[in-house]
């Protein structure tokens, strides 16, 4: 039986100002999947989660999360339905320290019994709490990535969106937040994905979008764009 779509995309076009970036595109998330969003940059993809999570609102087309639209809606009223973001930059709130972080925004978005918890969260990031004392402008960049994925975990969403989660990151910090992912899938976590390390997103996401100018110019599972190296070089300039 086919399940309804958690979150689905229709028709959906998107700019700043004069300046058109997306043209139509359809496309859903169904619950518990891992989806990659890919393509160079500059093809939309920044453009599509803004318009998710209620940042830029569409121009045309409709955005519908759990049955209704979210097209238009203001990011807190979007966020309190159980969408997070762990954003491109992390942006770690300075003055604030790490505890505060995972509790200042702590809530079950997804009613889940056995939900991301304080203790929890340190568990999946033990680094997080040995520096639970520390602000946000004294961690690393890559203790500031776990920081800001366990932040968007703590309000236990029901999607959870990665945008360039593991850019910028030393090799050991990556392969840190890829286990993290790969465990978040293992236990039903749907999930969007934005990274340019496509090798490794084709080992944990079903299904990939690749967006070129503003449009979906192919879509398929894993297994597909594994075995097919000629669109990472069309596509993504791997």
């Amino acid at each position: 039986m086919k399940h309804e779509a958690l979150l689905s995309c229709s028709g959906l076009q998107a700019g700043y100002g004069a300046s058109q970036v997306l043209f139509g595109l359809d496309f859903e998330i169904r619950p518990g999947e891992v989806i990659g969003l890919l393509g160079r940059n500059g093809m939309g993809k920044s453009t599509t989660i803004k318009s998710i999570v209620g940042t830029l609102a569409p121009s045309r087309g409709d955005i519908r999360f759990l049955g209704k639209s979210i097209a238009g809606m203001r990011p807190d009223a979007i966020a309190r339905m159980g969408v997070a973001i762990v954003p491109e930059g992390r942006h770690c709130f300075p003055n604030l320290s790490v505890r505060e972080h995972l509790v200042a925004f702590a809530d079950n978005r997804n009613d889940q019994r056995d939900g991301w918890t304080l203790e929890r969260i340190y568990a999946l990031f033990p680094r997080l709490k040995e520096r639970a004392d520390n602000l946000g402008n004294q961690l690393s960049g890559g203790e500031q990535q776990m920081l800001a994925i366990g932040r968007a975990l703590s309000t236990n969403p029901r999607l959870l969106i990665l945008d360039e989660a593991t850019e910028g990151l030393a090799p050991v910090i990556r392969d840190e937040i890829w286990r993290c992912l790969a465990q978040l899938k293992a236990e039903g976590q749907t999930t969007l994905v934005v990274d340019k390390y496509v090798d490794r997103l084709v080992g944990l996401a079903d299904r990939h979008l690749i967006l070129e100018r503003g449009r979906v110019v192919w879509s398929g599972p894993s297994s597909e764009l594994a075995a097919d190296r000629s669109l990472w070089h069309r596509y993504m300039g791997v």
